[in-house]
């Protein structure tokens, strides 16, 4: 189906293709560790298609390459480039599924970090796309691996050698996967991050969770373990904020990121919610506050939020507290439900919203003209720690 959208806009034309020389001069192979080919900008000619232009060649470029080519479209995403997509899920899952295909080429309509982390699953022979390099994660990039190595570092000459274990969120780019799989630790999803946390305890006494310290605290209170035992890591700190009997009474070392679409949710958004539908049932992402999490009836991973809703009996009402086009789509779905999203004015995902179908076009074009552009490419030492950290995870018992 042909969605009504435009072609890009100026304001998005600005955004995400003007020459920058920062950009230019500074690639993500220094950044963040990781080898890529830079993005050079998107032909002026790409922007000028209309909705119904842009779909009729993606659909006739999609058609050529047959099953050369597999598509991926994160939950998050616009509607507008969801439509051309293979499969829709969270970061894992999408990571996953490409793993055990054998198309040639995966275009990764998500962000940057999901397109590393299927990188790494891949098999040599596949090369990952990602339409848009600018397409990233706030709280990704809210951990720089110089500053990670810092705190680990600090840590260990603080505490006892093997004393904490690190884990880090799935929303964590390449470089920090690969910390984790040289010093015996694990990456986790939201939905198996308890799962994670129990593993760690088992081998270590304390952990060091990154990025997302409201995940790492709302999976810490499911376990007992109180927001005394637990410490932010402040990066920009002398040894994160803390002095040395702090850190060695701290169970838990939460590093100073979050997620700034779900982080808007509050707990008088869900006074509002419920005082306007009587029996609305109230379900947000553990990337939201604690105060936020303690005050919903339930909190689950993006596939949970589905799952739960499109399981709930009919006439059920629901206040999900999560990204807005994933809310309007399970809106749309679950017609004989009211499905509203905590927020109703709040922005979708600014970096996600980055992929637009003019883009897809693009690097679709690419590989019909074998003059491939941004593909994504961790390097081989990081591929190799960074998958024994995914491995860790896929062994555990969920």
């Amino acid at each position: 189906m042909i969605t009504n959208t435009l072609p890009l806009t100026e304001l998005e034309q600005n955004e995400f293709c003007q020459d920058d020389p920062v950009l230019q001069t500074k690639p993500l192979a220094e950044e963040f560790a990781v080898n890529v080919r830079w993005q050079v900008n998107i032909p002026k000619h790409y922007l000028k298609l209309t909705a119904a232009e842009l779909a009729t060649r993606i659909q006739s470029v999609k058609m050529s390459l047959g099953s050369r080519v597999t598509i991926l479209g994160h939950h998050y995403q616009r509607d507008e480039v969801i439509q051309f997509v293979d499969v829709i899920g969270d970061s894992f899952k999408l990571a996953d599924y490409a793993s055990k295909q054998e198309s040639e080429y995966i275009i990764f309509c998500g962000v940057h970090f999901m397109a590393e982390t299927a990188d790494i699953l891949s098999k040599d022979n596949q090369k990952v796309i990602l339409p848009n390099m600018m397409a990233g994660c706030s709280m990704a990039d809210m951990a720089n691996i110089v500053d990670v190595k810092d705190c680990w570092n600090d840590l260990n000459d603080i505490l006892n050698t093997g004393s904490i274990i690190p884990i880090t969120y799935m929303n964590s780019t390449a470089a920090i996967k690969a910390l984790c799989g040289r010093n015996d630790g694990i990456v986790c999803t939201s939905s198996n991050a308890e799962a994670s946390f129990r593993w760690a305890f088992d081998k270590a006494d304390k952990v060091l969770f990154l990025p997302d310290q409201h995940l790492g605290r709302n999976t810490a209170h499911k376990l007992g373990i109180t927001d005394e035992e637990m410490i932010v890591w402040y990066p920009y700190k002398d040894f994160g904020g803390h002095d040395a009997q702090t850190i060695q009474k701290a169970k838990v070392i939460l590093w100073q990121g979050h997620c700034s679409v779900h982080t808007r949710f509050t707990v008088q958004q869900i006074n509002n919610a419920r005082k306007k539908i009587e029996g609305i049932n109230i379900m947000v992402h553990p990337e939201c506050t604690a105060e936020v999490v303690q005050a919903a009836d339930f909190n689950g991973s993006t596939e949970a939020i589905i799952k739960t809703v499109r399981n709930s009996p009919s006439g059920t009402s629901w206040a999900i507290g999560t990204e807005i086009n994933l809310v309007h789509r399970l809106a749309k779905e679950q017609t004989e439900k009211t499905v509203v999203c905590l927020d109703s004015v709040i922005c979708p995902c600014a970096t996600m919203y980055r992929i637009h179908p003019a883009y897809v076009l693009w690097v679709l074009d690419s590989i019909l003209e074998e003059d491939l552009v941004n593909i994504i490419k961790v390097s081989e030492e990081d591929t190799q720690a960074a998958r024994q950290a995914l491995d860790r995870m896929l062994a555990l018992e969920v």
